[in-house]
């Protein structure tokens, strides 16, 4: 008998994408009576709640919708577990699409495998011009590092996926998500996951669609976020640091260090610093539109910037944000939080 598995969906305000998360939930090659989902509404104030209550009651899928009154996504998963039945726990996000062998896939990974977590790949998608230029953005290198679940990869160990399903007794193991981390808590984790000896696994044939943000200031805010929340997910976990995460931080610091030399008379070093980066992303661009068409040009130039500068600020304000007090305990972050079935 095939494992029971629970896909946990934390959401606010996603009426624009939450059904069609929910119908290729509903669309999987895995049998219906071994599947539950489990919405975990965040206090929504436009009709996510209602197009999932319609989708309860027209649909035989098993689902149950849950309040999150703290809104966030870690507290969200750890209301989600708390009511979770099966044997496999999977997270997918609002905005995302599964394909319909996604679950199938991961689970047998699972099974053929000593691995505790196994996500697929992910394909960007934009619903505005500027989205997809983002969407183009955020499958190249240049835009987000090495993140084999992005931009394409072999399958094998990982040190992070986006959708992953998770053996239940890895919640037992390490504890929930840490909600004192905002933005950061599938990377801490998945890094505590790691250090505690545990392997997650890239399945690169099985695939789920994400709408990433449809313009720049929300792209902004979102990796501005993203930045903040990684100096605190390494200060937790440095065995899980990667030079990759430093590279946007060391650009916007040189950036500052060259505008003031700039002020101060001294351009040249910010002119030198600018044409470097200007010619990388150039090349980077490029090869991001290659087949797209030149008019995604100017969306995907825009995006790299935005998703260097806004997380490399991120990363500092973070930084500097450590000093301020003393740290949250890292031993068991959540683990306060009931990962038990009910009954």
């Amino acid at each position: 008998m095939e494992p029971f598995v629970s896909v946990l969906v934390p959401v606010r305000n996603e009426e624009r994408y939450i059904e069609r998360c929910l119908y290729s939930i509903a669309a999987q090659e895995y049998p219906r009576d071994r599947l539950e989902v489990i919405v975990i509404d965040g206090m929504s104030d436009d009709a996510t709640r209602a197009i999932v209550g319609r989708f309860a009651a027209e649909s035989t899928l098993s689902l149950l919708l849950v309040e999150n009154p703290r809104r966030k996504p870690a507290p969200a998963m750890n209301a989600g577990l708390a009511h979770a039945r099966g044997e496999i726990i999977a997270r997918v996000d609002g905005h995302a699409a599964l394909a319909p062998d996604y679950i199938r896939r991961c689970v047998h990974a699972l099974e053929e495998s000593a691995a505790d977590c196994a996500g697929g790949a992910l394909q960007s998608e934009g619903d505005t011009y500027a989205g997809r230029g983002i969407a183009l953005a955020m499958a190249s290198r240049f835009g987000v590092g090495d993140a084999a679940f992005r931009t394409g990869g072999e399958g094998g160990e990982v040190d992070t996926v986006a959708f992953g399903a998770y053996r239940r007794e890895v919640f037992g193991r390490i504890g929930g998500f840490a909600e004192d981390i905002d933005r950061g808590e599938d990377d801490e984790f998945n890094y505590r996951l790691r250090d505690a000896g545990g392997i997650i696994l890239l399945v690169p044939e099985a695939h789920a669609s994400y709408t990433v943000r449809g313009d720049f200031g929300g792209l902004a805010r979102q990796y501005f976020g993203y930045g903040r929340a990684k100096p605190e997910v390494l200060r937790r976990h440095p065995a899980q640091a990667r030079w990759r995460q430093f590279v946007p931080a060391t650009f916007v610091a040189a950036l500052g260090f060259t505008a003031l030399r700039a002020l101060d008379g001294q351009p040249r070093p910010l002119r030198a610093l600018l044409a470097l980066y200007t010619l990388v992303a150039t090349i980077a661009t490029a090869s991001a539109i290659r087949g797209r068409g030149w008019r995604y040009l100017p969306p995907v130039a825009a995006a790299f910037a935005c998703l260097h500068v806004s997380y490399g600020a991120g990363f500092i304000a973070g930084t500097l944000g450590l000093a301020g007090g003393p740290a949250a305990d890292p031993a068991r972050p959540g683990a306060h939080q009931s990962t038990e079935a009910p009954g």
